[in-house]
């Protein structure tokens, strides 16, 4: 088992989320144990619900308890998003450095050194433009586990299996897809072209509730291009193609880009494992998904839809010995 760092720095700041921020030697040893190879969400949700087993609140749905169980979770997210990343590195595990602000920590547990100020002030942007974003399906998911009256643990599970999805969070992904795919800015027009043609989605673009533009959006593109300007390791070209793609998708479908796009291009200058993309926004959608459930426990009914029957009626029985 790899060894947990236990490097801090001098005197810890007084606050919940940074002393919450520590994990137990059995989620470190989930994390290294499970498959190699498995989808990172998979893993993600596994540890989460190992999470729930080992809070002493877990069956306590008080509002006091359901806070304080929120808050270890937003900043334990943090830790096993950074964890992951270290095992999957082969990498001794780093634990949170109890005197640093929550994305400050963040960094510093996926890299093993502090971040920058741009870099702490981008990945903190980021953190707060995806930790709530109204009723998506896993913030429904949430709800309707909250309705039934079970647990804080189990109904966070729930939301993450529905951010596992390609056509929810796991949208994000493709995002980091096509930056790669395009390659270089001079691609961008025959790769959208032969995209439209084929009749393919493009990713980063279009939204289910924005249709004139994501107002989240310009606060990364303009970081982005900051980041790229600052950065001596990583390629120029991410944001250019990303600036190039949005452009050039706008005038000729009016398409707006949605933030997974800049977001994308911002977890790559950050150093920011681009295969757990989902998992961070599982991390920063926490908050949100909290904030739901709190709301749904304080005045709770079970979530129960209908459903309308369409099929065809007045159909004959026949018995089964004679089908």
């Amino acid at each position: 088992m790899s060894r947990v760092t236990a490097t801090r720095r001098s005197r810890a700041r007084s606050s919940p989320s940074r002393n919450a921020s520590g994990t137990s030697a059995q989620v470190i040893e989930a994390i290294q144990v499970l498959p190699k190879g498995i989808h990172p969400m998979a893993a993600f949700r596994t540890i989460v619900s190992l999470l729930g087993c080992l809070d002493p609140q877990q069956e306590d749905n008080s509002a006091e308890a359901n806070r304080a169980k929120a808050v270890r979770m937003t900043a334990q997210f943090a830790t096993i998003v950074a964890a992951q990343h270290r095992v999957n590195e082969g990498k001794p595990v780093v634990a949170p450095d109890l005197s640093l602000g929550h994305a400050a920590n963040y960094l510093y547990m996926l890299n093993g050194e502090p971040g920058d100020e741009m870099s702490v002030r981008t990945l903190d942007t980021t953190l707060n433009l995806y930790a709530e974003h109204e009723l998506n399906a896993s913030t429904f998911a949430v709800r309707v586990v909250v309705g039934t009256n079970s647990d804080l643990h189990s109904a966070i599970v729930a939301g993450i299996g529905a951010l596992k999805g390609p056509a929810h969070g796991g949208a994000a992904d493709d995002s980091i897809a096509l930056i790669k795919d395009i390659g270089n800015v001079e691609n961008v027009k025959p790769w959208v072209d032969q995209a439209f043609a084929e009749r393919r989605l493009i990713p980063g673009f279009g939204h289910r509730v924005y249709k004139t533009g994501d107002a989240r959006t310009p606060h990364l593109r303009n970081m982005c291009r900051e980041l790229a300007k600052r950065s001596k390791t990583k390629d120029a070209s991410w944001v250019e193609i990303a600036l190039a793609t949005e452009d050039y998708v706008r005038s000729m479908k009016r398409l707006v880009a949605n933030v997974d796009l800049y977001a994308a291009a911002a977890l790559y200058y950050l150093d920011f494992p681009l295969h757990l993309f989902t998992n961070f926004v599982a991390s920063a959608r926490i908050v949100g998904w909290s904030a739901n459930a709190m709301e749904q426990f304080a005045k709770n009914r079970i979530i129960r839809p209908r459903l309308k029957y369409v099929g065809p009626r007045a159909l004959t029985f026949v018995p089964l010995d004679q089908r």
